[in-house]
């Protein structure tokens, strides 16, 4: 068995994500603490207690769904549960980051804090949109965005094989949208989601977000972290920096992350943090390998009783 952890990103947030986890495992609680203490927001209210429009806030959604995620990489690494190869969908990449040793806890708390304020706070003015497109080609997707002249929009997120997210303004995703459905889209739906991630319209924030990566130190990860930027592993040659501050104005390649960590052996996919996207997207890339989430107790307990060597 060769094991692959996989981190979810903006979306995948619910109130009350992990609440059952906090109760029942002490680790779990001293994560939320300590991150609590950091990030000076007192996560566990957060996510178990706030109204949905709060949580959903990006700066509020980030650091919650990243602690949770966090949080149940600790409970199975004290089970001795590791991976060889790990990758995050957008946000999902600092988690994977942290369990690479890439970044410390102190240090991915505060850069993620960061993050979602710059994406919150520093969106231009306008309208704007992101939108899953299910059942056609890469090619043709990209085609129609380039003919879209009136509004901005441009491929954001390839997801999986048939399903790539476009971002933009509300009225260049509106007609792609409408021309999408024309070239043969099984389905067109629109993301709740506050922003045009990425894409060049975040370039006020990927700038910040560059001044603040100056403050922390990212080391070469000790296991393979796959970018999401080019599907290929971290190295000794690459400027982390650089690589996270471009990151948010750039297109998000899981689907091609995915086909490299089984290209290079990757049998067992773990997605760890709320719900349970990835793992359909692990799917459709290639139904043969196994695939669990988890993000509760039960789901925990499943995990550590077949993940046992």
């Amino acid at each position: 068995m060769k094991l692959g952890f996989i981190f979810p990103g903006q979306g995948a947030q619910s109130v009350g994500m992990g609440k059952d986890l906090y109760d029942e495992y002490e680790e779990i609680r001293e994560i939320y603490q300590k991150a609590s203490q950091i990030s000076g927001i007192d996560i566990a209210k957060l996510t178990f207690d706030s109204p949905e429009e709060e949580l959903f806030q990006t700066k509020n959604t980030q650091i919650a769904i990243l602690t949770m995620s966090i949080a149940i990489l600790e409970l199975l690494k004290k089970h001795g549960i590791q991976a060889e190869y790990t990758a995050g969908l957008s946000l999902g990449e600092y988690s994977a980051l942290y369990c690479g040793d890439a970044i410390d806890f102190e240090n991915v708390i505060k850069i993620v804090k960061k993050r979602g304020e710059f994406m919150q706070n520093l969106v231009p003015e306008g309208e704007w949109a992101m939108a899953a497109i299910l059942g056609l080609e890469n090619s043709v997707v990209e085609k129609v965005c380039e003919q879209i002249t009136e509004g901005f929009v441009v491929p954001a997120n390839y997801n999986c094989p048939g399903q790539i997210a476009i971002s933009g303004d509300k009225i260049g995703v509106a007609m792609a949208m409408e021309k999408l459905k024309e070239a043969g889209a099984k389905r067109c739906l629109e993301l709740k989601t506050a922003g045009p991630f990425h894409t060049i319209k975040l370039q006020k924030a990927s700038d910040e977000l560059r001044k603040e990566l100056e403050n922390i130190e990212i080391k070469v990860p000790q296991i393979a972290v796959v970018k999401n930027m080019d599907a290929k592993p971290y190295t000794e040659k690459d400027n982390g920096k650089d690589i996270l501050a471009n990151h948010v104005i750039h297109p998000v390649r899981f689907s091609d992350s995915i086909q490299y960590m089984i290209e290079n052996g990757v049998d067992t996919f773990v997605e760890i943090g709320p719900g349970k996207v990835l793992t359909g997207f692990v799917k459709k890339v290639n139904k043969e390998v196994n695939c669990m989430n988890i993000n509760d107790v039960a789901s925990f307990e499943n995990a550590i009783e077949n993940l046992k060597v």
